[in-house]
């Protein structure tokens, strides 16, 4: 495995990390802004990764999504996880802004996603592609911002679709609630339990293609152009 590979690695490793433990930290920020103290309270707010990694989700299905079709022969995986959930207290959120409110929160990780997104873009246009004359630091640099901003691409695409106990679901329900649409709202929350089954029969299936692919595709190309 050549230094670049493992530039790739770590920079993937560090990107994801990035896109989702402030992804989850920006619901609880914004929850607290109405009034919930329940991700503050329990130190869910903090900058310390170790508060936030989830086990499963930011380590175990990264490394399995991004190694596994490697060893089947493929470049590289899908690199895909999750941060540990942060703690919402909903009723609070409601109580002191309505669904508006609640609605902001299931959208506050998505925006933050985005923000590094177009941030990331930005500097990436900025910079001419490494060559093996460049420093390791610049080379590594170079790599680590390109997977920002894929990656958080990637994640603000998939949690705007309207899976079950994903963010786009969430807002999706509020939103349904607000305008007292409640067999929608029934609907999303009987279906949560199967969120992770739809996300892998997406991934697996040509679904990927027009619900995850295409819009990455548009995106990044807007972007970076």
């Amino acid at each position: 495995m050549n230094s670049i590979n493992l530039f790739e690695i770590g920079a993937s490793i560090a990107a994801l990390l990035i896109a989702i433990i402030g992804h989850e930290i920006m619901h609880g920020w914004v929850a607290y802004k109405y009034g919930d103290n329940t991700a503050k309270n329990m130190g869910r707010l903090s900058l310390n990764p170790i508060v936030h990694i989830d086990p499963m989700g930011s380590i175990l299905v990264p490394l399995m999504t991004y190694f596994i079709p490697m060893l089947l022969g493929a470049s590289s995986g899908f690199l895909f996880g999750w941060a540990k959930p942060v703690p919402v207290n909903t009723h609070t959120v409601i109580r002191n802004g309505g669904y508006n409110a609640a609605m902001q929160v299931s959208l506050a990780g998505i925006a933050y996603n985005l923000f590094l997104a177009t941030l990331f873009s930005i500097l990436l246009t900025s910079m001419s592609e490494p060559m093996s004359s460049d420093t390791t630091l610049y080379i590594f640099g170079y790599i680590l911002v390109l997977k920002l901003v894929l990656i958080n691409v990637v994640l603000a695409v998939l949690n705007l679709l309207p899976i079950p106990s994903f963010d786009g679901a969430h807002f999706l329900g509020y939103l349904s609630l607000k305008f007292k649409i409640y067999k929608i709202a029934e609907l999303l929350a009987k279906a949560e339990p199967y969120g992770m089954i739809i996300i892998v029969i997406i991934l697996v299936t040509p679904l990927k293609e027009p619900l995850l692919v295409w819009p990455t595709s548009a995106l990044l190309h807007l972007l970076l152009n």
